[in-house]
Parts: C-alpha cells; sequence; structure tokens
C-alpha cells in the first residue's frame, strides 16, 4: 500500500471514471447504453406475466371464493410454478374464449399469452403460437342420472349445450348425429343450462365434466372419447418468442425435478 502520491492520483481519477461510466450505463439513468438485466420478455407489465384465461373453467382456473377476484386451478398453480422459476408474478385476467382461441386477444397486446385448458389444433396454429403440450385431455358426456341417455347415440332430438369454439362442440358437430347443439360462451353458463333443464346433456372436456359430477351427484359422466388432445400455453403468432421458450423450459424443468407431478395429483388424483 505503499504507493506514491501520483499513481494514488491516478489510480482515483480511473476508479472514478469507472464509477461515472457504471453510472451512465444504469437503467433509468438517462444517459449511455442500458446495462443488461436479464431476458427481455416484452412483458405488458413489467415483471409480471399478464395471462388471458376464460374463467370459470374449473379445475383448471376458477375464483377462489365468489367475487374474490383472486383465481386458482391447474392452470393457475402450473403458471404460477413456472413464474417462479422465472423471478416474475402472474396476473389472470378474464377473457372470452372465442378471442383466445381465434388470436385477437392476444394479438390486441392486453395480455402475454393465454392459458385457458386450450387444445392445441392445426386450425388455431395459423394464428397461435403454443408451447409444449402440458395436459393430456378427453372429450366427455355429462347427463342428469336419471336421464335415459347413456351414451352419444341416445343424443337424437336432445339439446346437447356445447361451448362455442372448443373441440367439444367440434367433436359434437361430427358425432352428435340428430342433436340439436346449443352454443354457450364458457361453462360457466353452460352448467346452469344443464342444472335448470335448458339442456340434457353437456359435451365438453372429461376433467371439467368430472368436477361437476364430483360437485353434485345427480350428474354423471356416461362416455368418454379419445381425441389425442393436448393443452398448450398460448401466445401471439410470432411474437413474444423469447417468453414461449422460457416457459417451456421452465415447465420441462418442473416435470423433471416432480413439482408437476405435485400440481397435476391436487386436482386430478384419484382415490
Amino acid at each position: 500500500m505503499n504507493r506514491r502520491p501520483l499513481i494514488t492520483g491516478i489510480a482515483i481519477a480511473a476508479a472514478t471514471v469507472i464509477a461515472l461510466s457504471g453510472c451512465a450505463s444504469n437503467p433509468g439513468s438517462g444517459g449511455g447504453d442500458k446495462a443488461p438485466s436479464g431476458p427481455d420478455y416484452g412483458l405488458v407489465t413489467a415483471g409480471q406475466i399478464t395471462v388471458c384465461s376464460d374463467i370459470p373453467y374449473k379445475p383448471f382456473e376458477y375464483e377462489e371464493t365468489s367475487g374474490s377476484g383472486k383465481y386458482t386451478g391447474f392452470d393457475v398453480d402450473l403458471l404460477t410454478a413456472i413464474a417462479k422459476k422465472l423471478d416474475l408474478k402472474v396476473q389472470f385476467q378474464v377473457t372470452n374464449f372465442d378471442t383466445l382461441q381465434s388470436g385477437a386477444a392476444l394479438l390486441a397486446g392486453q395480455c402475454d399469452m393465454g392459458a385457458s385448458a386450450m387444445t392445441i389444433t392445426d386450425e388455431r396454429k395459423k394464428n397461435i403460437d403454443f408451447s409444449d403440450g402440458y395436459y393430456d385431455s378427453l372429450q366427455s358426456l355429462l347427463v342428469k342420472t336419471d336421464s335415459g341417455i347413456e351414451s352419444i347415440k341416445d343424443l337424437a332430438g336432445k339439446n346437447v349445450g356445447v361451448q362455442q369454439g372448443t373441440t367439444g362442440e367440434n367433436y359434437a358437430k361430427e358425432h352428435a348425429k340428430g342433436a340439436e347443439l346449443l352454443q354457450y360462451s364458457d361453462d360457466g353458463v353452460l352448467w346452469p343450462a344443464l342444472q335448470g333443464g335448458q339442456i340434457d346433456a353437456i359435451l365438453q372436456d372429461l376433467p371439467v365434466n368430472l368436477q361437476h359430477e364430483k360437485d353434485d351427484s345427480s350428474y354423471k359422466v356416461v362416455e368418454t372419447y379419445k381425441t389425442d388432445e393436448q393443452y398448450g400455453f398460448a401466445f401471439a403468432k410470432g411474437e413474444k418468442v423469447e417468453l414461449r421458450k422460457a416457459i417451456d423450459e421452465q415447465l420441462k424443468a418442473l416435470k423433471d425435478d416432480g413439482e408437476y407431478k405435485k400440481i397435476y395429483d391436487k386436482y386430478f388424483a384419484t382415490n
């Protein structure tokens, strides 16, 4: 530490230049290039993934208690776990499913992505970029236990409720011969329609119909249909590429470390 004053002065000057240079590159300081601060996901709100979702769709996304504005469900828990690995928060925003599956809500920039138990299809891929698949699903038929309906062959002349824009609706159009198909915007109105007698059956994703069966023993799933469907998270076409890649990476990490199974079992494990 026995340095001469001149050398000390040079060292101090150099240190000052470095310090000032560091200040100039600090984001928000108003000068120089911004220093890198992690991946740029182009988020609507900094530090938060804003997710558009058609709610309610239990057990994938629904309010913890009516009117609370706080959401839970498989999709919610899974994305929360993914976001935590990315050091981000998650905010869900209620959005009509049809505007989600068409890509309109995503292109409008009101959210960073969509998570709404959405099946990956070639038709949707024309307008949407999907994450890797995160859930395998079937279609199913839910009816009142005393309805006399035992299969899709018994639906001729019956009113069958479907959610507009879904793969369930497509399956019903193709296979529910002679049935009158009634479209509903979401399960929040579809399920009460069955309970109120406006329709005789619901044809939609198996996990949702199983939840209704669990909630009310007056109803039962009488048939399931293997459709080789996988759900994926949705992104505006050609946008949020880095965010989509990061979510795929963390989804794989959750499967590898067992956290995915814990979340899955919370909602779908059977005794």
